[in-house]
């Protein structure tokens, strides 16, 4: 299957399943998600199985139970924000990294903290260069 980027309703699924580190089922995924979100169960295992096609979830076969499923991260929340910042990049500043980040910048209001965060990261990239 071709690379898909990650819906905003899967990557809510995500956030549980980065947040808690240990592989869950789409039922406990939805008993964390409850209250936040007005997702029914059915909708959560549709996209959790998506998440699997993917290939962002793996999952293994409950010993106990074959109809349930306890779902695991495959990709980590940086590996898979990496690959939408790059998507982003791609179509909306035919690819240039440098356009995206004026663009942010001096679309931001920044505090003196932040600058000198923001200078010690590209020293960083400097670097590893």
């Amino acid at each position: 299957m071709a690379k898909e980027e990650i819906t905003p309703s899967e990557w809510q699924i995500m956030e549980v399943l980065w947040a808690d580190g240990a592989p869950l089922t789409s039922a406990e995924v939805y008993k964390r998600m409850q209250g936040n979100v007005g997702m029914s169960m059915r909708m959560v295992r549709v996209l959790m199985n998506r998440l699997n096609q993917k290939g962002i979830l793996g999952y293994t076969v409950d010993e106990h139970d074959s109809r349930v499923y306890h779902y695991s991260v495959r990709k980590s929340k940086e590996e898979c924000q990496r690959e939408k910042s790059r998507k982003f990049v791609e179509s909306y500043f035919e690819g240039s990294r440098k356009n995206a980040m004026a663009a942010l910048l001096q679309s931001a209001k920044l505090t003196e903290e932040q600058l000198r965060e923001l200078e010690e990261i590209l020293e960083q990239c400097k670097e590893t260069d």
